[in-house]
């Protein structure tokens, strides 16, 4: 969860991984903890930050003053990338995609971190090779810094360049949006649903629900016809001598 560090530069943390480690001495082992920090204002800056320390409250802190130091800019388009881009650092390598607005970060853990502190709201992404956090953590962030924007590259060339794909899904989501807010304002409001539960329909039957198994009455069982009155058993016939 991210934790906020200065409300009035709108910074906030986020802690990617905390590492031990152990010295042997003459007296037993001493640990030493180290952190490792993303620190962002989700509005294009973010810095990533090492810091080692006996402590890991205190290995924290440095890690954020170390990210702060090395804050970047990065050029974001409506909340998401100009452009697809893939950025690499030591045996990672992550691959960045524009997606259209509602799609949210599609990505792990480490990877979600840095785009969300950037302020990235919309993205796919795919890593490649070593999924180790360091390594993982600045190749995101060197995609980030490669990023450019249309205009920008127009300037450069001294040209005049068509509208890219993401421009489109842009276009298109206002579009989408614009008329799905007069659509909603130009109908009316929906009627309440009529309760039918006991009413009867054009074809005799009761609306509502079917009675339930345990519900459903047992067949009456028949009366049992009443017994014939038993005949007086024969007088046994004397036998004359």
């Amino acid at each position: 969860m991210a934790e906020v560090l200065a409300e009035t530069q709108a910074l906030e943390s986020t802690t990617l991984g905390i590492y031990r480690t152990a010295t042997v001495v003459k007296g037993g082992r001493r640990f030493s903890f180290a952190a490792l920090v993303v620190v962002g204002d989700r509005n294009g800056s973010v810095g990533i930050g090492y810091g080692k320390a006996p402590g890991v409250p205190a290995a924290i802190e440095k890690a954020q003053k170390d990210a702060k130091k090395n804050m970047k800019k990065v050029i974001l388009k409506a909340g998401t990338l100009p452009h697809p881009v893939q950025g690499k650092f030591g045996a990672s390598s992550v691959r960045l995609i524009p997606a259209a607005p509602g799609t949210g970060v599609i990505a792990g853990a480490t990877v979600r971190a840095v785009l969300e502190m950037a302020g990235v709201v919309d993205c796919l992404t795919k890593s490649y090779g070593s999924n180790n956090h360091k390594n993982l953590s600045k190749a995101v962030l060197e995609g980030l810094l490669a990023l450019r924007l249309r205009t920008d590259v127009e300037a450069l060339r001294g040209v005049k360049l068509e509208k890219t794909a993401v421009d489109e899904i842009l276009d298109a989501s206002k579009k989408y949006m614009s008329e799905a807010t007069d659509t909603a304002g130009a109908t009316e409001k929906a009627k309440a649903p009529v309760n039918t539960v006991g009413q009867k329909k054009p074809g005799g039957k009761k609306g509502g629900r079917r009675p339930r198994r345990n519900e459903q009455e047992a067949p009456k069982a028949e009366a049992p016809a009443a017994a014939a009155p038993k005949a007086d058993a024969p007088a046994e016939e004397t036998k004359s001598e």
